[in-house]
């Protein structure tokens, strides 16, 4: 014990003797990054740790596929690699010949996979079922492409099931290569939940994969079968989620998706970084997609976004009336279902409104619109992805509401934040990381925070919150204290930066058999 705590001790001593070297070269595979290609907060996580790593001095590129919908002319792609072979594994169409695209954003270069029948001809991101063919070419293309000298990372930094084969590549079909072969990968969980293209809760005994087979070829229906995600958690050097309450609750049953005994032999390898945001774009001083700019010293103008998002909405017009919100997928993760429940219970005995914005599961939109039909004067409901809207209700809401099940992050009460609006959430993932409760007698914290999914626990928290507004001088400063939390990429940024220098040391203890004993 005491020898392998030596062991990471003097690891440690060397991550901090590296942080002086030279800058890295990262290279980021990830299945979306804004602003190309935009499904959900994945996207953005992408781009904005990118761009703070870059700031940091590292030479950080991406590498995704280029989808039909993403425009040449506006982004102004250009041609790196023309005729790329990835090979298939399957005799009879041994490769798939791929083009490789790229373009800046933010100063940072983007390498785009380029394939006709896979990229360029399917109108979405995900859905298809032949999506672990299309991501698999993905994660073979990405190590052919480094092969061929245009770029030779000293990092490759994989993200969720999609990508979670390139380690498994690097360490059995290409674990001679003398390029590839040097070069760590860590592997970040953002979704435990999806594990690759079929529910990972139901699957024949047969057909579980352990992850020790090797990775079935492009056209084989094995494939379709095979855990992206186990494999990525199997083979990475070293694993992090994106939060620290995450990575520990993952190695439970409740939270651990059928992995948390997988996760409880690797956890030496396991590490937790909670997301950031980027504070030059949602800056409430500077935004141009709300109706009035103001700052921590001007809360007072954050009034007129609050009429303006009930004009927008139909509401009555009142300053004393809280307005809850929510923003972001709906879908049973989110516990969307449950707050729609409490929901017609609050609007029954109290003075309160509810905004919602965000698309998703079409039967709780069902449920969501019948609340704006019981309460048309209480509830405004917009059931589809509206970025603009969004930031009406971040600078126009009371409280942001985040029941969620399980979180692994969370960006939506960062965001909110950011613009003065107080958090209600679950203490689970990321939320426990990130938002305080608060206490009323010192008018410390930054939010309303309860422990179990249940519908008195939602309910007692959300009649807390509208008793606390009646007090305006201490709601005042609660607003006050949330705006002045950071939550800044720059914290983050540097944490990854940490890691990526321990999944090179962690990478070289492989030959000694070393399990380092510590705590996450």
């Amino acid at each position: 014990m005491s020898s392998t705590k030596g062991i990471f001790k003097a690891l440690e001593n060397l991550i901090s003797d590296s942080q002086t070297s030279k800058p890295l070269k990262i290279l980021i595979v990830a299945v979306e990054s804004a602003p190309y290609a935009s499904v959900g907060g994945f996207s953005s996580v992408i781009a904005y740790l990118s761009k703070e790593l870059k700031r940091l001095g590292h030479d950080v590129r991406i590498f995704m596929p280029k989808f039909g919908f993403i425009d040449e002319q506006k982004y102004g792609l250009k041609l790196v690699k023309e005729g790329l072979k990835v090979p298939t594994d399957f005799p009879e169409n041994p490769y798939l010949i791929c083009n490789v695209k790229t373009s800046f954003s933010n100063n940072v270069q983007t390498y785009f996979l380029e394939n006709q029948e896979y990229y360029e001809l399917r109108a979405n991101v995900y859905g298809y079922s032949d999506d672990p063919t299309r991501w698999a070419l993905l994660s073979r293309g990405v190590l052919e492409f480094i092969r061929s000298g245009e770029f030779v990372p000293d990092i490759i930094h994989c993200n969720d099931w999609h990508t979670g084969i390139v380690s498994n590549y690097l360490k059995t079909m290409y674990k001679e290569d003398k390029i590839l072969s040097e070069i760590p990968t860590i592997f970040t969980i953002h979704n435990l939940a999806i594990q690759g293209n079929f529910d990972h809760w139901h699957v024949a005994e047969l057909d579980m994969d352990d992850g020790r087979s090797a990775v079935a070829s492009f056209f084989d229906e094995r494939l379709n079968k095979q855990n992206f995600m186990r494999r990525g958690i199997l083979y990475s050097d070293a694993v992090n989620t994106v939060s620290k309450t995450y990575s520990k609750e993952i190695l439970s049953p409740e939270f651990g998706q059928g992995l948390d005994k997988l996760l409880l032999e690797l956890r030496s390898k396991l590490y937790g970084i909670v997301n950031g945001l980027d504070y030059e774009e949602f800056n409430p001083e500077t935004d141009k997609l709300i109706e009035k700019n103001y700052d921590i010293n001007s809360l007072e103008l954050r009034l007129e976004n609050k009429i303006s998002l009930q004009k927008e909405f139909g509401l009555k017009e009142s300053l004393e009336t809280p307005i809850f919100g929510f923003v972001g997928r709906l879908d049973w993760q989110k516990g969307v279902d449950m707050l729609v429940k409490v929901l017609e219970n609050v609007m029954k005995n109290f003075d309160v409104q509810f905004v919602e914005v965000g698309g998703g599961d079409g039967g709780i939109a069902d449920m969501l619109r019948n609340l704006q039909r019981q309460f048309p004067d209480k509830v405004g409901v917009h059931t589809h992805l509206n970025f603009a809207l969004s930031r009406s209700l971040f600078s126009g809401c009371d409280i942001i509401l985040y029941p969620s099940r399980f979180e692994p992050c969370g960006i939506v009460q960062l965001e909110a934040m950011r613009y003065g609006a107080l958090p209600l959430v679950r203490k689970v993932g990321g939320l426990a990381d990130t938002v305080e409760d608060v206490n009323s007698v010192d008018g410390t914290g930054t939010g309303f925070v309860f422990n179990d999914f249940d519908e008195f626990s939602l309910y007692g928290q959300i009649v807390r919150a509208i008793e606390l507004y009646r007090n305006k001088v201490l709601w005042r400063k609660l607003q006050r204290n949330v705006m002045k939390k950071d939550f800044s990429w720059g914290y983050s940024a540097k944490e990854y930066e940490r890691l990526y220098l321990r999944a090179n040391s962690l990478k070289n203890t492989e030959s000694l058999n070393i399990t380092i004993d510590r705590p996450i």
